[in-house]
């Protein structure tokens, strides 16, 4: 018959929180301090001594050394960073540009800012199709974290009725200079978009033309008058 174990015998064999489990640094001291006072007591045990008191001294050092052991492992694993996603980094830091500058632009640079925003993070996912460490991946991730914000962070830079109605290259105001660099980003990652796109629409299209080859012919051949 298979033993029935209850809820409260399954927690009592299951090993208290707080980081006391076998791998505790205590509980790893206290098995090296029975294992001492065992030795201990085995040796006094030959020589005709009293087992406990040299027991009890041989336990110490061997909990202490078993204590600072575990201790040491359990610290440095704590020191080990956690793994560091930068593709979520890269998306934060255009979430946290797109609130910064929320009210402050007007809205012909806040719907170019958030264009931008929004297809480069339709491309980030896809960076492994562009090659993760080629030039093309780098542009997009450099259009979040420098090349975006820094158009933007020069022109908040200005007086407002500066930057919108003075004239300061070629008759284009700084408003103006700054929405034309926002629409040639926008462009650039639409053109570096439908490339990390087109190696899956290629497939795409090979599966087609396996279908109409397939089904075109012999057996397999559809009715043009079911169709």
């Amino acid at each position: 018959m298979t033993p029935v174990v209850s809820s409260s015998n399954a927690d009592a064999a299951r090993p208290p929180s707080g980081g006391r489990g076998l791998d505790s640094p205590v509980s790893v001291g206290s098995i090296a301090g029975v294992g001492g006072a065992a030795f201990g007591v085995g040796a006094l045990a030959v020589v005709g001594a009293p087992p406990i008191a040299l027991g009890v001294i041989l336990a110490a050092p061997a909990f202490l050394v078993g204590y600072l052991a575990a201790r040491r492992r359990r610290d440095r694993a704590a020191s080990i960073p956690p793994p560091v996603d930068d593709d979520a980094a890269t998306l934060a830091s255009l979430d946290q540009l797109i609130e910064q500058i929320r009210g402050r632009v007007p809205d012909a640079v806040q719907a170019r800012v958030e264009r931008v925003a929004g297809t480069v993070r339709q491309t980030i996912p896809r960076l492994d199709q562009l090659g993760v460490n080629s030039v093309q991946a780098h542009a997009v991730v450099r259009t979040a974290t420098s090349y975006l914000p820094e158009a933007v962070t020069a022109y908040l830079r200005l007086p407002r009725d500066y930057a919108d109605r003075r004239p300061v290259s070629r008759g284009k105001t700084s408003l103006t200079i700054l929405c034309d660099q926002l629409d040639l980003l926008g462009s650039k990652m639409d053109d570096l978009f439908d490339a990390a796109c087109q190696s899956d629409a290629d497939a795409l299209i090979a599966h087609g033309r396996f279908l109409a080859e397939k089904f075109s012919t012999g057996a397999l051949a559809l009715d043009p008058q079911r169709r």
